[in-house]
């Protein structure tokens, strides 16, 4: 079987597709319903050793623990925030660390039943070559792509560190996902499958700084996974200066795509706006992405700045940014002004990992 993986150690099992199993077995003598058992002790069972795979042979179990692995990454660090966010530090074998964050469903005190919704925001790249200039994530720079296996690896993880059920991916975490597509296709069809974590299709979300191209490749994927754009300006001169991708793919190129995906998907879109203080939260350009908005039938996601250190923006005030939300609802377009999670423990994407690497580089390495 040839790995998806581009590592040096052992590949994870974790990338695997049935496809992948059967190829491998046959090459080994085995039968071909012997894919179906392995996937079952790692999806379902969740096993953390060959050995415990005991409807398998010795014989198997040996080539297995020989020629894989099981786990993709280990767990650096868990920082739990006051609201029960939780973020982890997550080591690859190479040595290199991604963030992934778990947010739990906000509470409704009107609500009779609470719910008890997971989501886990995933990353999909160590670093980020998009250089937004108000994100942690690239601050360091861009490492490498993560393999589908290193992603999907965060979902189990991060179920297994808190005994909790992730319901919701986003793929909102380090790193640009539409630049990765071949292994973000692939962890997608692992996270939806039926033999895989089986997290339902509608319920995966991928990010995209807005690589117009591989939005358009994307809305032919068959699977109902949703998209969201962090658009952060409304126009070209506004989104430009704190987003590079935008001289590459600008708002006209990048809505055209849009509508590809809207015609091809019929869903809406979400536009993710963060609101930083003196650069794109006046009125108006709240204006301007309510026409936008209400051309493309798409909902908005503010949020408010979370401080990234060393960095010079801020948030605005309170009345700013309900202001900049009223604008929205008065032309009726479906717009949340989200109370970030997590901002006890710059939850940020990039915030941890920097933070760990420079603890790293001046003295021993960090504990869980």
């Amino acid at each position: 079987m040839s790995s998806p993986a581009t590592e040096s150690s052992p590949p994870s099992v974790l990338g695997f597709n049935p496809t992948d199993w059967e190829k491998w077995l046959a090459q080994h003598g085995e039968k071909p319903y012997r894919a179906k058992q392995v996937l079952e002790w790692i999806f379902q069972k969740r096993v953390s050793s060959f050995a415990d795979m005991t409807n398998l042979s010795e014989g198997l179990r040996q080539r297995l623990q020989t020629e894989f692995s099981i786990d993709a990454l280990t767990c650096v660090r868990v920082e739990g925030s006051i609201d029960t966010t939780r973020k982890f530090l997550f080591r690859l074998h190479d040595g290199r660390l991604v963030e992934t964050v778990m947010i739990p469903a906000s509470r409704d005190p009107y609500a009779e039943k609470q719910s008890d919704r997971i989501t886990l925001c995933v990353s999909s790249q160590v670093g980020c070559a998009y250089d937004c200039k108000f994100c942690a994530s690239g601050l360091a720079g861009f490492t490498r792509n993560l393999t589908a296996a290193e992603i999907v690896g965060q979902v189990l993880l991060a179920e297994k560190k808190t005994g909790n059920r992730v319901r919701n991916i986003v793929f909102m975490g380090m790193g640009e996902p539409l630049a990765n597509f071949r292994q973000l296709i692939r962890s997608i069809e692992i996270l939806n499958a039926h033999w895989g974590v089986n997290i339902g299709a509608r319920y995966i979300t991928v990010s995209t700084s807005g690589l117009a191209p591989q939005i358009k490749k994307l809305a032919e994927f068959p699977l109902q996974i949703r998209l969201a754009v962090s658009l952060h300006g409304a126009t070209d001169a506004v989104r430009q200066p704190i987003m590079p991708v935008n001289r590459k793919y600008p708002l006209a190129e990048l809505f055209q795509a849009l509508e590809v995906w809207r015609d091809l998907k019929k869903q809406k879109i979400t536009f993710e706006y963060i609101l930083i203080e003196g650069v794109n939260a006046g009125l108006d350009q709240a204006e301007i992405l309510a026409k936008r908005c209400r051309a493309m039938k798409a909902k908005v996601n503010l949020i408010p700045y979370n401080i990234v250190e060393g960095l010079p923006w801020t948030r605005p005030s309170v009345p700013v940014q309900e202001a900049f939300l009223d604008v929205l609802k008065s032309q009726s377009v479906p717009a949340t002004l989200r109370r970030e999670k997590g901002h006890d423990i710059n939850a940020a994407c990039g915030q941890l990992r920097l933070r760990v690497e420079e603890q790293m580089s001046s003295g021993p390495n960090p504990g869980p």
